[in-house]
């Protein structure tokens, strides 16, 4: 084949694909949560009693509106405000409603002389829309937090 027909059909085709429509974004729509992310939360919420071996924090979160994926943290953090190791996480979904949270960790892997955090975030359709303001947490011991407030996310 000449090189000027192959030249002009690379050309042509290179048009046509530039020229079609871009395929339009899907809106978010609101609604449940991803299965995966109700899954989670309905087995953190069946956890049975405390093993020997593991401590609780416990308490309740304010402000958690329906549907939204809630994920719990408890991390060790370095000097420049860094997470560095996680410890142990939880995952729910909000209700509306005050919100009861568990998140059990091995007291042995809670490092001596660092910085621990409980850190928290809330989501809905994958966009972050809260976060809970970080918690020291100085003791790898079960302890009840009591009630922590959601804020806006910056």
């Amino acid at each position: 084949m000449p090189l000027r027909p192959l030249v002009l059909l690379s050309l042509f085709s290179l048009l046509v694909a530039c020229g079609s429509d871009a395929p339009k974004p899907q809106p978010p729509t609101p609604g449940p949560a991803p299965q995966q992310a109700q899954k989670k939360a309905k087995e953190a919420a069946e956890l049975g009693p405390l093993p020997a071996y593991q401590r609780e924090l416990s308490g309740t979160l304010q402000g958690v509106p329906a549907g939204a994926e809630v994920e719990l943290a408890l991390l060790v953090i370095d000097e420049k405000d860094r997470p560095q190791q996680l410890l142990a996480s939880s995952s729910l979904i909000g209700n509306n409603q005050i919100l009861p949270f568990h998140v059990r960790f091995n007291p042995e892997a809670f490092p001596v002389g660092a910085r621990v955090e409980l850190r928290g975030r809330a989501s809905q359709s994958g966009q972050l829309i809260l976060h809970l303001p970080s918690q020291t947490i100085t003791q790898p011991t079960t302890q009840a937090l009591g009630q922590l407030q959601f804020v806006k996310a910056p």
